[in-house]
Parts: structure tokens; C-alpha cells; sequence
């Protein structure tokens, strides 16, 4: 189980980056439409200055069971170790052990 403040951590961050969202599309696309450097600058200043944790490269994926940062399958939203103990464990539709 991951440490409780860590995955509040990035709940904080989910939320950050739906608010600001909207905000750095629109900053983006100025940057794109706009021809001087100096507009390109200042729009550039505007999408700096929004905060860290609302840049959608900050968000990490966890594991919905345990809050595990690693080996996450995004198909599952689960970590490596939790899925294999849930196809072993015949709780997963259509997911198959591997033999050979």
C-alpha cells in the first residue's frame, strides 16, 4: 500500500490540472496563432505562470486497489502483482494465464 499522503498528493494534482485545463489549451493555441516572438513571450509568461502541478505531465498513473505508482496496465487501471492475483483468482473476465 502506497503512503497515504502521496496519493493525495496526486488526487491534488488530478484536480489542478481539470481546473487549469481549459486555461493552457487556450494559451497553447494563442502561441500557435500568434507570428512575433515578443506576443509569443508574453503568452509564454502567462502559461509559466500557472502552477507546477497543473501540467498534465506531472499526473502518474496508480493502481485503483493498492495506490501503486509502478507497473500499472492501463487496460485494468491495476498494478502487475494485483492483476495477476485477480486472474489467478478467476476475477477477471476475458484475461487468460499464459502458459507455454
Amino acid at each position: 500500500m502506497a503512503r497515504k499522503g502521496l496519493i493525495q498528493k496526486d488526487k491534488n494534482r488530478q484536480k489542478l490540472e481539470q481546473k487549469y485545463h481549459l486555461i493552457r489549451r487556450s494559451l497553447k493555441k494563442e502561441i500557435s496563432k500568434v507570428q512575433s516572438l515578443s506576443d509569443k513571450w508574453k503568452i509564454h509568461g502567462k502559461l509559466q505562470s500557472s502552477p507546477r502541478n497543473s501540467a498534465p505531465t506531472r499526473l502518474h498513473r496508480r493502481c485503483l486497489s493498492t495506490g501503486r505508482p509502478r507497473a500499472n496496465y492501463r487496460d485494468f487501471g491495476l498494478s502487475g502483482h494485483i492483476l495477476r492475483e485477480m486472474v489467478h483468482a478467476c476475477l477477471l473476465p476475458g484475461a487468460t494465464r499464459s502458459s507455454w
